[in-house]
C-alpha cells in the first residue's frame, strides 16, 4: 500500500506542472470582455501587417502560419486559425501580445518591449484579417 501511495505521489508531482501549463494556456474571461477600440480598416490592417513583419514574423512566419521552432524553443503557433489556446477574442489576443505568455510558451511581452497599445490593436486587426474563415 505504501509503495502505491509513493507511486501516486510521484506521478502527481510529475503531472502538476503540466496541469499548471495547461491552465495558463486557457483564455482569460476578464480580458475576453475587452473590446477593440480600433476599427478594422484597410489602414489599420496594413499598419498591423507592418508591425507583424517587424516583431512577429521571425517566430510565427511571414504569413502567420507558424514557425519551425528548434531544439530549445517550441514552434510558434499558426495564427491563421480562428481560435487559439490563449483565447480568441480581440481582448485576449491583445492581452497575449501585450503581456506575453508564461515562459513555458516563449511568447514575449511586447508591451514591455515598447510596442504601443495602438500598434497592438492594429496587429489584432491584421491577425483577424489572415485568419481562415
Amino acid at each position: 500500500m505504501r509503495a502505491f501511495l509513493l507511486k501516486a505521489l510521484f506521478i502527481g508531482l510529475l503531472l502538476a506542472p503540466l496541469a499548471a501549463i495547461h491552465l495558463k494556456a486557457q483564455g482569460n474571461p476578464e480580458v475576453a470582455k475587452i473590446q477593440n477600440p480600433v476599427a478594422s480598416t484597410p489602414e489599420s490592417i496594413a499598419a498591423g501587417k507592418r508591425t507583424f513583419q517587424r516583431f512577429c514574423a521571425n517566430c510565427h512566419g511571414s504569413n502567420a502560419e507558424g514557425g519551425p521552432g528548434n531544439v530549445l524553443i517550441l514552434p510558434a503557433p499558426d495564427l491563421t486559425y480562428k481560435e487559439w489556446k490563449h483565447g480568441s477574442t480581440d481582448g485576449e489576443i491583445f492581452n497575449t501580445i501585450k503581456n506575453g505568455v508564461p515562459p513555458e510558451f516563449n511568447m514575449a511581452a511586447w508591451g514591455e518591449q515598447g510596442v504601443k497599445d495602438q500598434d497592438i490593436w492594429n496587429l489584432v486587426n491584421y491577425i483577424r484579417s489572415v485568419a481562415k474563415k
